[in-house]
């Protein structure tokens, strides 16, 4: 088997089925719903996917480590329309295809870490990172995203077979 094939083949699969769900958002959303107060904004969900498989891919798989200080205060992307979103979601992926064609061999087994106020909190090899904290966390949040959408009496589109709303 071809690991590099592979996974490029199942990268691209799950980015387009996230495409698939981004879409599903309808485009009047109000992108601040949350359902429930502990929930991350719709539009910072929507917003979070869009980072993970652009900037966090990148990062994984070009930088063997990311260190921000104690104090260091990211700001995600919260998209202004489903338009920017899109529009975005689709300018991330060539840079991160990119560089996922270029990790080949050894570089897969060398150790990637996040390192927050001094804490190390990731310390794995980067063919880990990349799959658990790229991919796998994907599927998690859009998988999230259905639920807001659910909610939002949206229809969801089926991503490994159909769905309730497309038999």
């Amino acid at each position: 088997m071809d690991f590099q094939k592979e996974l490029i083949a199942e990268y691209d699969r799950e980015t387009a089925k996230t495409r698939k769900m981004l879409e599903a958002i309808p485009a009047d959303v109000d992108f601040d719903f949350k359902p429930h107060p502990k929930s991350m904004s719709l539009g910072r969900l929507a917003g979070h996917l869009t980072d993970m498989v652009g900037d966090w891919a990148v990062h994984s798989l070009e930088l063997d480590k990311l260190d921000f200080p104690a104090d260091h205060k990211w700001e995600g992307y919260v998209p202004a329309s489903k338009a920017a979103l899109l529009e975005k979601f689709d300018s991330q992926l060539p840079r991160a295809r990119a560089a996922l064609a270029g990790t080949t061999g050894a570089k897969w087994d060398q150790r990637w870490q996040f390192i927050f106020g001094g804490h190390v909190w990731i310390d794995d090899p980067r063919h880990q990172v990349f799959r658990e904290l790229v991919i796998s966390h994907l599927v998690h949040h859009r998988a999230q995203l259905g639920v807001y959408l659910r909610l939002l009496n949206a229809k969801i589109p089926g991503m490994y077979g159909p769905s309730a709303d497309e038999m």
